[in-house]
């Protein structure tokens, strides 16, 4: 630990080359599935789709209490302790010899992520000044959206070597963000932070994987089948049942006063409603470069690579317009982008492999989108919220964007139903051009709220809170730790 004002500069580029790995391996895996399934037959596509799924379940689950530990036990700590698990996760994923154990890794490599995400995010605000950090927060997050659409093309190089690559990259990166981190970065915590609750977590955890397991099992055994129902009715009771704990509890999972702020919840719900839409279009681009124009691994990978390329200028140009106009106006204009890339697909996409007018004119446009809509959300925490509050903030809007990469990916699994054809696909696309309007309409509700505003909300809120807190079970009331 060191007492000197960290190098902002530096401090970026290590928050950032860890959150991109964290982002990357969300997604690198959907172009390996054709070398994992080869290497593990007799795992069908529900099945294999667990070693995204399983990932990203817990990644949700865990982002939360992850950023409340960070606030109380110190950002710095928990992000290189998330780093080194995500290290050594990534080399056992490596040498997995089964899908379960390969799961099992998988499930260890999110958790280091969950660590990673949040703590990033505010070390990376408390490095900044305030008028910097839309610019920062800007790269942060486009490097994280960058990662996550690169996925298939670096996959697609790595795969022609082995699968195992996918894991096996990490490990370098990982290794030089260790050691840079304890002389780059400098420790901040808040006190005053409780311990998290850990059982909300899990509840957050059983009724997402509860839900993402119904939708994609229910193809294959039915919906009316008694395991796919009672895994409804799991996710029903689980899901409820979290924000009731949440609402009693010290240091709750969910941050509900927080969520009292309208630009911070709207934030949330677009930022899910966006990623759906992300995953899915990711995951079933792969499958119809690979299934019904039969492209190799490593073409459907480098044919997604333009998408990502424009994510970087894009929203660094876009930081500076959310500087000037707010993000609501930036992610409702990115939701437009992402939507025509989708209908040019919906439109000109058929059996007949074109990629120079049907495929490349979407992926210029969907790439567009996403760096106007992720670094804008990402960036709403430091805007509404009090310092103390960045880790927990963070891993909120966090928690939604891996929660609605799950539920994009398993109800694009169920559209699938088993090898899908072109009526699937388009009925695929369908689906992602209306998170892509229901994301540009949260964008303008974001837009009609006033920034300043919601400062006063949520200080106001807690100075009600601790007002009122005659009693411990009044304070539990509130949801705000003493």
């Amino acid at each position: 630990m060191t007492d000197t004002a960290p190098k902002p500069g530096l401090v970026l580029l290590v928050v950032s080359t860890a959150a991109f790995l964290a982002s990357l391996d969300t997604f690198i895996v959907t172009i390996a599935f054709p070398g994992i399934r080869a290497a593990f037959p007799g795992d069908d596509l529900a099945t294999l789709s667990w070693v995204l799924n399983g990932y990203t379940v817990l990644f949700a689950a865990c982002l939360a209490p992850a950023g409340r530990l960070a606030d109380r036990y110190g950002r710095k700590r928990l992000f290189l302790i998330g780093v080194a698990v995500f290290t050594l996760a990534s080399a056992a994923c490596a040498i997995a010899p089964s899908i379960p154990v390969l799961i099992g890794f998988r499930a260890v490599q999110a958790i280091g992520a969950a660590l990673v995400m949040p703590t990033s995010l505010a070390l990376l605000l408390t490095a900044f000044p305030p008028h910097r950090r839309p610019m920062a927060v800007g790269v942060w997050a486009s490097v994280g959206a960058a990662a996550a659409a690169l996925g298939p093309p670096v996959g697609g190089l790595l795969v022609e070597a082995s699968w195992r690559w996918v894991f096996l990259v990490n490990l370098p990166i990982c290794a030089l963000t260790l050691l840079a981190g304890p002389r780059v970065l400098r420790e901040s915590r808040d006190t005053g932070t409780g311990v998290p609750d850990l059982l909300g977590a899990a509840g957050l955890l059983v009724g997402v994987g509860a839900l993402a397991y119904a939708l994609v099992e229910a193809p294959d055994h039915g919906w009316g089948s008694p395991a796919v129902v009672a895994a409804f009715v799991v996710a029903v009771v689980a899901l409820a049942w979290v924000p009731l704990r949440s609402a009693r509890h010290a240091v709750p999972v969910l941050d509900l006063p927080a969520l009292r702020v309208p630009t911070l919840w709207l934030a949330c719900v677009t930022t899910g409603v966006f990623a759906a839409g992300f995953a899915a279009m990711l995951f079933g681009n792969v499958l119809f470069l690979t299934s019904i124009w039969h492209d190799s691994v490593l073409l459907a990978g480098l044919s997604l690579a333009p998408g990502p390329l424009m994510v970087v200028p894009v929203s660094i140009l876009g930081g500076r317009f959310v500087h000037r106009f707010g993000p609501g106006p930036i992610v409702a204009l990115g939701g437009v982008s992402f939507g025509l890339g989708v209908l040019i697909w919906l439109l000109r996409m058929d059996s007949t492999r074109d990629y120079a007018s049907a495929m490349l004119p979407g992926q210029l446009l969907t790439g567009i989108g996403v760096g106007l809509i992720l670094p804008s959300l990402s960036g709403v925490v430091g805007t509404v919220l009090p310092a103390a509050r960045w880790g927990a903030g963070s891993s909120m809007v966090n928690t939604t964007r891996q929660i609605g990469t799950v539920l994009g990916t398993a109800v694009l699994v169920a559209i699938f139903a088993g090898t899908p054809d072109l009526t699937d696909f388009r009925h695929g696309w369908l689906l992602i051009l209306a998170t892509a309007v229901a994301t540009s309409a949260g964008g303008l509700l974001i837009a009609a709220r006033r920034r300043t505003d919601h400062h006063v909300e949520l200080e106001t809120h807690e100075t009600q809170a601790r007002s009122s807190a005659a009693s411990p079970s009044s304070m539990r009331s509130t949801g705000i730790a003493p």
